[in-house]
């Protein structure tokens, strides 16, 4: 039995020494793999955005001048017109009449002035005669000059080319005075005013490119510039009205369109390196970089602007390689593996 007993413990002395064996011969896992590079030179752009509402070039309403009755409506919904194009026609047969008797009065005026003026100059008429029947045919010039402005006011005429409002009249209808009759707007151009707050103010200034965008048109930029800068800050908002113009190529933009605004403020060329490679905590802003030593050290930065996926950095060694892809696998002081470079396994001690 006290054999027995030695051979059991042999067995299992045996046993536990392979085990041993066969987990010291289980690898450590390779560092985490991870792409590095310096940081690139970029061009950053500092933008100012803003909401702007699209205001037409030109735009006005034209009103009944009188009450009268419309003749005949001239124009249809959204019709384009040049400038003098007639809309709309008054009733004017008053005036006419009036016109009619006034030049009657202005011609027979006319005439005794000539015959007056014939004897006056024979002697045979006084100066005061002569100058009272010049004041009766000027009279009556005025009188019919006063008519045809009259039948003027009752032909209704573009004021300049745009584009007219949806028809609200029609022939027949009697409009009193001050009714609206047609709105013409000249969509050649849009003027884009927006708000900038006062802080920005110093970056800003006429000439100035600018970008609009409108949900209308998703991906297709307006561009223009300022034209005018409001030379008064409100006071409640602390903003400043900026308006720019844009051209207007087949009238896209309509006038009260919200259209979203960027202005280039200001440019620089800086340190940048991928979005994703800074880390933060509250306020403060990492970088991991790669040391000789093939380990992950985090170095503190400040950012800046942000431009197609990357960002501005200051704060960098000279030459640093900066963690980029696999940054969220690595720790400071950690291993790493840079991309490209193959795994060296490490075996630990084996038991006796």
């Amino acid at each position: 039995m006290a054999r027995g007993g030695v051979l059991v413990c042999l067995i299992g002395t045996l046993l536990v020494a392979g085990c041993g064996k066969a987990g010291g011969d289980r690898k450590k896992p390779p560092p985490p793999l991870v792409a590095a590079a310096a940081a690139v030179r970029h061009r950053f752009v500092d933008v100012i955005e803003a909401v702007g509402t699209a205001r037409a070039n030109e735009q006005v309403t034209i009103a009944s001048p009188v009450t009268e009755r419309l003749e005949r409506v001239l124009f249809d919904d959204g019709m384009a017109v040049s400038k003098g194009q007639l809309l709309a026609v008054l009733s004017q047969g008053q005036e006419d009449a009036q016109l009619r008797g006034a030049i009657a009065v202005q011609t027979q005026a006319t005439a005794q002035y000539d015959r007056i003026k014939s004897l006056a100059d024979r002697g045979f008429a006084t100066r005061t005669q002569l100058d009272q029947q010049l004041a009766t045919a000027e009279g009556a010039r005025a009188s019919a000059a006063e008519a045809r402005a009259a039948i003027g006011d009752r032909m209704i005429r573009a004021p300049f080319a745009g584009y007219t409002s949806l028809r609200t009249i029609s022939a027949g209808m009697v409009v009193s005075t001050g009714t609206p009759l047609v709105t013409i707007s000249d969509l050649s151009r849009i003027k884009l005013d927006f708000t900038v707050p006062e802080t920005k103010l110093q970056a800003l200034r006429v000439g100035q490119p600018i970008q609009a965008l409108a949900a209308a048109f998703p991906g297709a930029p307006f561009t223009g510039t300022i034209t005018s800068i409001d030379p008064v800050i409100d006071p409640s908002s602390r903003a400043v009205l900026v308006r720019a113009t844009l051209p207007n190529p087949g009238a896209r933009i309509k006038p009260g369109m919200l259209m979203t605004v960027r202005v280039g403020a200001a440019e620089r060329v800086g340190d940048a390196v991928p979005e994703l490679a800074v880390t933060g905590r509250g306020d403060e802003r990492f970088v991991f970089i790669v040391t000789p030593e093939k380990k992950a050290k985090q170095v503190p930065v400040k950012t800046g602007l942000r431009s197609a996926g990357l960002i501005e950095v200051t704060g960098l060694p000279a030459g640093a390689k900066v963690i980029g892809d696999g940054v969220i696998k690595v720790s400071d002081g950690s291993p790493v593996r840079l991309r490209g470079e193959k795994p060296r396994p490490t075996r630990t001690a084996s038991a006796d």
